[in-house]
């Protein structure tokens, strides 16, 4: 199903509200973060944005902490939604875009987005016939990239 994807502003604004809400305080370190995942995206661990904000805002006093808890305020808020990787831990992506699935690589860790209209409506049917109403799903399928099948062994 498509959607509209937001502009900026408008997940900014939003962004504010839940701030509001929650009696936290608009900082520029959580704007930057809310920018960093709208603006490159991608899939990303804390310590990715954590290390894109100290590389192009040096002087922008920043710790991990902040990182986590904006995450994670961000995920309740499902203006990201993250995949989990186990021990690993989690990667991080903008929420509001059309939904996707993805195939993850379980050598490199390399994401692929994709969408399929079938696999979507049979979802529906299975739900349907178990009387289950859907309100989200996450789809990983985890595999190897043809990159890593290609390398030798």
């Amino acid at each position: 199903m498509l959607k509209h994807t937001p502009s900026y502003e408008e997940v900014l604004q939003n962004f504010k509200k839940l701030l509001r809400s929650n009696n936290l305080k608009q900082t520029k370190q959580r704007e930057l973060i809310l920018e960093i995942i709208y603006s490159n995206r991608g899939h990303f661990t804390p310590e990715d944005i954590y290390n894109l904000i100290k590389e192009s805002h040096a002087n922008v006093k920043l710790g991990i902490a902040t990182v986590y808890r904006t995450l994670s305020l961000l995920e309740e808020a499902n203006i990201v939604s993250s995949i989990s990787f186990g021990v690993q831990g989690k990667k991080y992506e903008f929420g509001l875009k059309n939904h996707h699935d993805h195939l993850v690589c379980s050598e490199c860790g390399a994401i692929e987005e994709f969408i399929d209209e079938f696999i979507e409506k049979r979802q529906e049917l299975i739900a349907k016939q178990h009387h289950f109403k859907i309100t989200n799903h996450i789809m990983k399928i985890t595999g190897i990239c043809e990159a890593c099948q290609k390398k030798p062994k």
